[in-house]
C-alpha cells in the first residue's frame, strides 16, 4: 500500500509547497514555492530527505490528517499546538505516525504559516517541474481540501540525523519586526541609497501589515513613501522583479513581494529584502508593526 495522508479538516488554507519552479519568469511563470523557505528546508533536514520534496503549508492551523501507513513527520514554521490522537507532540522534532493515527494542528500563538513535512514528501503530480501551488496564476495543484488523499513519496536512502532542532522563535511582537533591506534598482526615485537618506520615508516610516496581505505580497500601511521631484511624474514600463522586492505604488504605501509575486511589475522597486528577512515577512500577521532597516555595505 502506498502511504498517504487523508485530509480530515483544513482550517483557513492548506497548500502543497516545495522549492518552486525557478527559471520560467521569461515565459511569465513565477517561481512560487514555500513562503518561508527557511522553515520548509528545516523540515526537510529533520526528516532526512532533499529540500525539493513537497510539504504542506498550513495557514493559521486547523489541519487534521489521518495517516495511512506508518510515517515520520516534522512541524516547522509558526509553532502551532499539535496532537497525535489527542497526545501533544513537539515542534521542530520528529513525530512518528502509526497507521491510522490522526495529526491535528491548532492555531499558533504567533506566526502565520506552519509546515508539515512528511518523510518522502507529498507526492502529488508536478506541474512545470514543481508541486507548488501558485495562488496568483493558479499553476500547480489546487488547495488541499477535506477528503483529499495525498500520496507520500519514497523516503530515499538517507536517514534523519537529529530528533529535534532549535528553530526561530515566533512570539507576539513587543516592538516592530525588523526587516533588513538592500538597495533596489530604482532607489534614486526616492532619494537614493547613499548619504544617510531614508528612501523617501521608507526607512523612517511607521508601518503596519495590512489585512490585504497574502502570498503574493505583504502590503504595508501607515506613512507614505515620497518620490523626489525629478521622478514624481515619471511612468515606468513593466520590468522583472524578484522575491523580497519593495515596490512603491502611486499611493506611497509599499508592497513587499512574497512567494507568488508576479513576474513583472510597473512601479519602482526601491529596495529588496534579504532572503532571511523575506522569510520573516512571510510569517507576519495583519496588524503586526514593521520597520525596514538598511543593510549598509
Amino acid at each position: 500500500m502506498t502511504p498517504s495522508l487523508e485530509v480530515l479538516s483544513t482550517g483557513a488554507l492548506v497548500l502543497v509547497q516545495d522549492e518552486g519552479r525557478p527559471g520560467l519568469a521569461s515565459v511569465g511563470v513565477g517561481r512560487s514555492g514555500a513562503a518561508d523557505r527557511t522553515s520548509h528546508r528545516l523540515g526537510a533536514r529533520l526528516v532526512g530527505h532533499p529540500a525539493d520534496r513537497a510539504a504542506l503549508e498550513v495557514l493559521l492551523g486547523g489541519l487534521s490528517v489521518r495517516a495511512h501507513g506508518r510515517m515520520t513527520v516534522a512541524l516547522t514554521g509558526a509553532p502551532a499546538p499539535a496532537t497525535v490522537d489527542g497526545r501533544p507532540v513537539a515542534h521542530a522534532a520528529l513525530v512518528d505516525l502509526a497507521d491510522g493515527a490522526v495529526l491535528t494542528l491548532g492555531m499558533p500563538s504567533a506566526g502565520l504559516r506552519t509546515y508539515v513535512t512528511v518523510r518522502g514528501g507529498v507526492d502529488v503530480a508536478p506541474v512545470l517541474g514543481s508541486r507548488s501551488t501558485d495562488t496568483l496564476s493558479g499553476v500547480g495543484p489546487p488547495p488541499v481540501a477535506v477528503g483529499d488523499v495525498l500520496p507520500v513519496g519514497e523516503p530515499g536512502e538517507a536517514f534523519p540525523h537529529v530528533d529535534h532542532a532549535v528553530s526561530p522563535r515566533h512570539e507576539p511582537h513587543q516592538g516592530p519586526a525588523l526587516l533588513d533591506v538592500l538597495p533596489g534598482p530604482r532607489s534614486e526615485w526616492v532619494g537614493g541609497w547613499g548619504g544617510g537618506g531614508d528612501l523617501g520615508g521608507l526607512l523612517s516610516g511607521s508601518w503596519e501589515v495590512s489585512g490585504e496581505s497574502d502570498r503574493i505580497g505583504l502590503r504595508l500601511r501607515g506613512s507614505r513613501v515620497l518620490r523626489v521631484k525629478a521622478w514624481r511624474d515619471t511612468e515606468l514600463p513593466s520590468e522583472g522583479v524578484v522575491r523580497g522586492s519593495v515596490q512603491v505604488p502611486p499611493g506611497g504605501e509599499p508592497v513587499i513581494f512574497l512567494a507568488d509575486h508576479p513576474a513583472t511589475g510597473g512601479y519602482p522597486v526601491v529596495a529588496v529584502l534579504t532572503a532571511s528577512a523575506t522569510d520573516r515577512a512571510a510569517q507576519l500577521r495583519p496588524g503586526d508593526p514593521v520597520r525596514l532597516v538598511a543593510v549598509r555595505r
